[in-house]
């Protein structure tokens, strides 16, 4: 009888060779891809998700991608194993994908599940105590299997029952990725574009952003971490932020997120960037964005300025001066 895996596959290198190893054995293998507003990777094309499906195309497996959600958001939050460095909860992002393997697992009819994961290669969530804890907290003590670093973990219920060739299995570790180029030249894997992968969490920049969103909302919405990757982000109220958008794909990208009641800022003369005010909108702060948008245009400082706010089908124009300077300005920003 011939036995399925079901892979956690990032579309990066780790994630495609654990496959490719699987695949080689003649093991039956599903694909499972997870996004989230927080992915980020080196590929020209349209991020790790588009790299996972052409991975799973290339070697005729099934895949089905999976957003996080809500659910994670809350995981982002409130981690039981904290953080790294930035606002990674990687420990906790791992089990919690793990667990939806899991229920997943009954769904595919898969018998085990596998991942990339290489022994020491990411300081926090691959050290030996970790690996440890997430898979008994996942749920699939005995059925997670490592390929790549397999020989230095017990053996799984796929190794036991002879499912999988143990001799056949890697005993990769640490941060350098040279016996997995290696792996790839031998296997014949070639065009992973994305070896490292990438989680913006990680990010001690992108920290702040995040937090400013659990600190200013009651009820989380998917639609505010997708915005943190576009345009500058300014603090104008407990539930009110203004967008500016650096380059007309991202002005455009910032309108089409709009919630009735929402408001756009801009200054009807010369070139002049878009800002969105999201969330409360009052006269007070439609000043400030007004204020805060004309510092990124060429407008005269001191001049008053004709702005133009559209609100639906509504639109008005306001008398605002630019007077705010750049320490003014960093009050505000996120």
């Amino acid at each position: 009888m011939k036995r399925k895996a079901l892979a956690l596959l990032s579309g990066g290198l780790d994630s495609t060779l654990a496959v490719k190893v699987m695949l080689e054995q003649g093991i039956e293998v599903e694909a499972l891809n997870f996004t989230s507003p927080f992915c980020t990777c080196t590929s020209k094309n349209a991020g790790c998700k588009s790299e996972a499906v052409r991975v799973a195309e290339e070697f005729g497996i099934p895949i089905k991608v999976m957003n996080k959600g809500l659910e994670y958001l809350e995981v982002v939050r409130n981690p039981k194993h904290g953080y790294g460095k930035a606002i990674n909860p990687c420990i906790d992002c791992r089990i919690f994908l793990l667990r939806k393997a899991k229920e997943y697992m009954v769904e595919s009819g898969a018998d085990f599940v596998i991942t990339g994961e290489v022994l020491g290669q990411r300081p926090m969530s691959q050290r030996r105590d970790t690996l440890r804890i997430i898979e008994q907290e996942s749920g699939l003590e005995g059925l997670l299997l490592r390929p790549l670093s397999a020989k230095h973990f017990k053996v799984t219920i796929a190794e036991t029952e002879g499912w999988v060739d143990r001799d056949k299995l890697l005993a990769i570790q640490g941060r350098g990725r040279k016996e997995q180029m290696e792996l790839a030249e031998e296997l014949d894997v070639t065009n992973y574009p994305c070896p490292a992968g990438g989680c913006m969490l990680t990010e001690v920049s992108f920290a702040p952003k995040v937090r400013d969103i659990f600190d200013h909302s009651d009820e989380l919405q998917m639609r505010d971490f997708r915005l943190l990757k576009l345009g500058r982000h300014f603090r104008l109220g407990a539930r009110t932020k203004l967008l500016v958008g650096r380059n007309d794909a991202e002005n455009t990208a910032l309108t089409t997120q709009m919630l009735p009641g929402e408001a756009t800022v801009r200054w009807i003369e010369g070139g002049s960037p878009l800002g969105v005010v999201m969330g409360e909108v009052t006269p007070e702060i439609l000043d400030t964005a007004g204020k805060i948008v004309l510092r990124y245009t060429r407008a005269e400082s001191g001049a008053p300025c004709a702005v133009k706010i559209e609100r639906g089908e509504e639109e008005e124009f306001l008398a605002i001066t630019n007077t705010f300077s750049e320490p003014e300005i960093e009050r505000f920003r996120v």
